[in-house]
């Protein structure tokens, strides 16, 4: 029946998107409609009175363009949003990581200045180096020196002859529970919060050793980039799987594929995508 066919193209007509999967609509489409028309001629109605009724229940043409036209706008939008939120959650999960990183190698160096500038350099003089004991000016100095660095919460100084240790092979050892140390700054942490802590240890050549206790801000990494890498792997499996469905060529293998392989797995996907038609043609 040539205006039921006019009717389904013309509903389609301004439809884009999987070729295929639009003609298995429109032959939907259009067996509902033939099944509608030859009921009602079983009533009695008269073919063309049956074409117009079973169109007219479907909706009519500019309503039926309308709604199949936002369908399938809505199903573009709906993957594209999904994979926007993927690639959000990856770019800032690599940033906040990348930012992380970043401010620890800042408190490590502050670290390492604080060592140099108690115990000494190759061309600066530390406030202990020649010194026997730590005196009330050296701890005052220590003190300002560490009081503005929220990242140290703990330093301690030892004698070097307190935790250096030579065993009968003449190998050197460093036993810090065994010594108690002539100053320290800041309570040990708890083992609750060692696992975000990094001991730092400075020695100069015969009299100091300085053990900082520092914030660890890498120690998040890990649980931000599971979480943020997860969210995106499984965004990214979602809007996969649903341009597979579009192409009509999903099955529980590719899913798998797009989970495990995620960005790599689509391109294998595609490509494969690609090879079907031309072997096909030859």
């Amino acid at each position: 029946m040539k205006e039921i066919e006019a009717f389904v193209d013309s509903v389609y007509q301004n439809v884009g998107g999987n070729k295929k999967e639009i003609q298995e609509l429109k032959d939907e489409m259009k067996g509902h409609l033939l099944e509608a028309v030859h009921e009602l001629k079983l009533e009695g109605k008269s073919e063309q009175e049956a074409i117009e009724i079973s169109i007219e229940r479907f909706g009519g043409e500019k309503e039926m363009r309308s709604i199949v036209g936002q369908l399938f706008k809505a199903q573009k939008v709906f993957a594209k949003r999904v994979l926007h939120i993927a690639l959000t959650f990856f770019v800032l999960t690599t940033v906040v990581c990348g930012v992380l990183w970043a401010l620890d190698q800042v408190d490590m160096k502050e670290n390492d200045a604080v060592a140099e500038i108690i115990i000494g350099a190759e061309k600066k003089v530390g406030i202990l180096e020649g010194k026997e004991t730590v005196s009330e000016d050296a701890k005052e100095e220590i003190d300002t020196l560490v009081q503005n660095k929220n990242q140290i919460l703990n330093l301690k100084i030892y004698k070097m002859s307190d935790v250096e240790k030579v065993s009968e092979t003449g190998t050197i050892s460093y036993h810090l529970d065994e010594a108690t140390p002539v100053y320290q700054i800041g309570k040990s942490p708890t083992d609750e919060k060692k696992w975000m802590l990094i001991d730092l240890g400075y020695m100069n050549d015969t009299e100091w050793y300085v053990q900082i206790e520092s914030k660890k801000l890498f120690a998040f990494v890990p649980f931000i980039s599971l979480i943020g890498f997860a969210i995106y792997a499984t965004l990214f499996t979602i809007w996969a799987t649903i341009n597979a469905y579009h192409h009509k060529r999903l099955n529980v293998g590719w899913v798998i594929v797009f989970a495990f392989l995620n960005v790599v797995g689509y391109l294998i996907y595609f490509l494969v995508g690609k090879k079907i038609p031309s072997e096909t043609i030859s």
